[in-house]
């Protein structure tokens, strides 16, 4: 529960604490977010449909093949986060979408724990919903999202991290990151000597 997040987690003051959603789409498409709640980092998770879509019946708890299954979910996340340094891989908070529903693997696998924010609180991710609100200018509600590629879905993150924010002092969500990278960097080799 969102009740055991670290405090660090609520005020901001250390990156690395993540909240995550998924933007659905027409004919059981969706495109995961991420977004890093000091920096405002985002990362969006390409959710294509899974082999046999549209071909099997939907069966009720049959195999999940919209794309966002919890398994595929799980995988999904877990290979966007991989190449994160460790200390961007504090906490992930999560709706309570049955989509992470594998979230003990998850965390065991990619090292992020998991939370869940109160049924009914969207405001426990109010910077998730707000990214998910700027998403719709790219990704508009009644499309289906399974036609952009892994590449379009990249660009349109970079056309986010690369915006300035008035909240992040007019620096880009990318800035803001890199420079926290910077200084982590510089304090590490610091004392290294």
């Amino acid at each position: 529960m969102i009740s055991s997040r670290p405090a660090e987690a609520e005020d901001r003051a250390v990156p690395g604490h993540w909240e995550g959603d998924l933007i659905i789409g027409l004919n059981r498409s969706a495109i995961g977010t991420l977004v890093e709640r000091s920096s405002r980092f985002t990362m969006l998770v390409h959710l294509p449909r899974e082999d046999g879509y549209g071909q099997i019946p939907r069966t009720k708890n049959g195999p999940a093949l919209g794309g966002y299954g919890a398994v595929t979910m799980a995988n999904a996340l877990k290979k966007s986060v991989t190449a994160l340094p460790a200390h961007l891989k504090q906490s992930l908070t999560w709706d309570r979408g049955k989509e992470l529903s594998d979230h003990a693997r998850f965390t065991i696998e990619s090292g992020v724990k998991v939370f869940f924010a109160d049924p009914r609180s969207p405001w426990q991710r109010g910077t998730n919903e707000n990214t998910n609100g700027l998403l719709r200018q790219y990704f508009p509600k009644g499309t289906d999202l399974s036609r952009w590629s892994a590449q379009e879905i990249h660009a349109v993150a970079n056309a986010l991290n690369t915006r300035p924010r008035k909240t992040l002092g007019w620096m880009t969500p990318a800035e803001a990151i890199n420079e926290y990278l910077k200084c982590s960097q510089q304090s590490s080799v610091a004392t290294t000597g």
